[in-house]
């Protein structure tokens, strides 16, 4: 089995990129601060996943993250095509809710469900980030953002499991009351 240590250079580049990037965001156009979300977004997401292969042994995580993405993903664009919304820059129609605040929060909570929440916190912190740019670049209202995130957050949840060696689940069948212990060695 692989050590826990081997996730921290993953997530650590993670908030490496994001310090690095972000020290001359706040002083560029709105096309770059898009371009630097943008490139967050797929870092963000490539964690999770990389997470999932590299990380831990078998496919379980990688399914679950692939999961979570890709049903969050078909949500949101079900959303976009049934509400219709205008962006802020003017064009038609596919503002509400943000992909790509869904996409990141996805992968962020899919970290901090499966791995833990000191390994989230940099994908939190990128994510945040990549909705406040796609706001900055007029692409989409807050309530876009906060929307996609929500959905994203739920997706990752709902579809991830913690990773761990053990695993002790409650088992509740017609008239049995018991507890299911699974150990990997």
């Amino acid at each position: 089995m692989k050590q826990s240590s081997m996730i921290k250079p993953l997530l650590n580049l993670i908030l490496a990129l994001f310090v690095l990037i972000s020290t001359s965001v706040f002083c560029v156009e709105k096309t770059k601060t898009e371009n630097i979300g943008n490139d967050i977004q797929h870092i963000i997401l490539a964690a999770g996943l990389g997470a999932s292969i590299f990380y831990e042994e078998g496919n379980e995580g990688t399914y679950q993250f692939l999961t979570a993405v890709v049903v969050s993903q078909i949500f949101v664009h079900e959303l976009k095509d049934a509400t219709q919304q205008t962006r802020p820059n003017g064009k038609c129609c596919h503002s509400f809710p943000s992909g790509h605040a869904s996409a990141s929060f996805t992968s962020a909570a899919f970290i901090h469900d499966r791995y833990g929440w000191e390994y989230a916190v940099p994908a939190y912190i990128a994510s945040t980030y990549v909705s406040y740019s796609r706001v900055y670049a007029d692409k989409h209202f807050e309530k876009d953002v906060v929307a996609g995130a929500i959905v994203g957050l739920i997706s990752g949840f709902y579809f991830t499991d913690k990773y761990e060696d053990i695993k002790i689940l409650p088992v509740v069948n017609n008239k049995q009351v018991g507890i299911y212990v699974s150990y990997d060695f």
